[in-house]
């Protein structure tokens, strides 16, 4: 199906162009959406006429999208999940967390505007990708930790694993001075 872009699509085209897409493209995400017109004689003439008018929304919806982007871009949001020791996440963090994330500290992101290379489904730090306009793209970083004490920690540079294994060769030490106590106890005896 041949359809008219209202405005740019990733990987497909930029706005006034005629691109050829699978039919159900088309009818389940391009025109619901209102991204794109069937390309017939009377929808290309009324783009025509409404291009302009287009290109300035466009332009007005960009120059706030940028705004936006100054103030977001590197952030850092804390998620709070339940993990095992080793660090595997119950569950995952879903775009729908991190749209969250991001509106508790103030800024208006939707789930739809997120972008995850993967499921995030252990402790640590995680870049995503924030779409705000389509031609306006910044990163944020998630914090995905147990607690806030750790999600700091997590910030300053220490991951999870590296926690533990202090932790393990802490015990390991206080354990050993035991052992040392007794023997030369015992010795004394």
């Amino acid at each position: 199906m041949q359809v008219i872009l209202l405005q740019r699509v990733a990987k497909l085209g930029q706005m006034g162009e005629v691109v050829n897409v699978k039919d159900g493209y088309a009818r389940n995400f391009l025109l619901p959406q209102g991204k794109a017109l069937r390309a017939n004689e009377s929808n290309i003439k009324s783009f025509e006429a409404r291009k302009a008018q287009l290109e300035a929304q466009n332009l007005e919806t960009k120059k706030e999208a940028a705004a936006v982007a100054e103030k977001l871009d590197g952030q850092s949001f804390v998620v709070i999940r339940s993990a095992s020791d080793a660090g595997a996440l119950y569950g995952s963090v879903t775009t729908r967390d991190a749209a969250e994330a991001a509106t508790e500290a103030g800024f208006t992101v939707g789930r739809g505007q997120i972008v995850l290379d993967r499921p995030i489904k252990d402790l640590g730090l995680h870049t995503v990708t924030v779409t705000l306009h389509p031609e306006v793209v910044v990163k944020i970083t998630l914090n995905v930790a147990r607690s806030v004490e750790e999600a700091e920690l997590q910030a300053s540079g220490k991951s999870i694993q590296e926690l533990a294994a202090e932790a393990e060769a802490a015990a390991d030490f206080e354990i050993a001075e035991l052992f040392d106590e007794i023997g030369a106890a015992s010795q004394d005896d």
